[in-house]
């Protein structure tokens, strides 16, 4: 069993910044494969961004690309999604997500992650 918590989130005016991290338990945290996913109220969970095993590949929806980056400290069982330039368009609740095992299904797709933190809510205020 996996658990993951998430921390990190607020509220910020339009054009600041975040930082969310996501600390996971077990020891073999280093083959989970890793995204970041946010909900807004009365609409269907997102996929924001994922990072593979070793940190060296990422991959992001089209509206953060250059705002938002995702990375890893295996040594810590953590992931972290800093977050720039915020729009109140990002006011969501952001969830992070594992996989654990090795699948081909695209990590845009919730179906892929097999365990999921309980959300912390980001705030941006326009």
């Amino acid at each position: 069993q996996v658990q993951l918590v998430e921390s990190g989130g607020g509220l910020v005016q339009a054009g600041g910044s975040l930082r969310l991290s996501c600390a996971a338990s077990g020891r073999t945290f280093s083959t989970y494969y890793m995204a970041w996913f946010r909900q807004a109220p009365g609409k269907e969970r997102d996929f924001v961004a994922a990072i593979n095993r070793s940190g060296g590949s990422t991959y992001y929806i089209d509206s953060v690309k250059g705002r938002f980056t995702i990375s890893r400290d295996n040594a810590k069982n953590t992931v972290y999604l800093q977050m720039n330039s915020l729009e109140p368009e990002d006011t969501a609740v952001y969830y992070c997500a594992a996989d654990p095992t090795i699948r081909s299904t695209a990590p845009r797709l919730p179906t892929r992650y097999d365990y999921w933190g309980q959300g912390t809510q980001v705030t941006v205020s326009s």
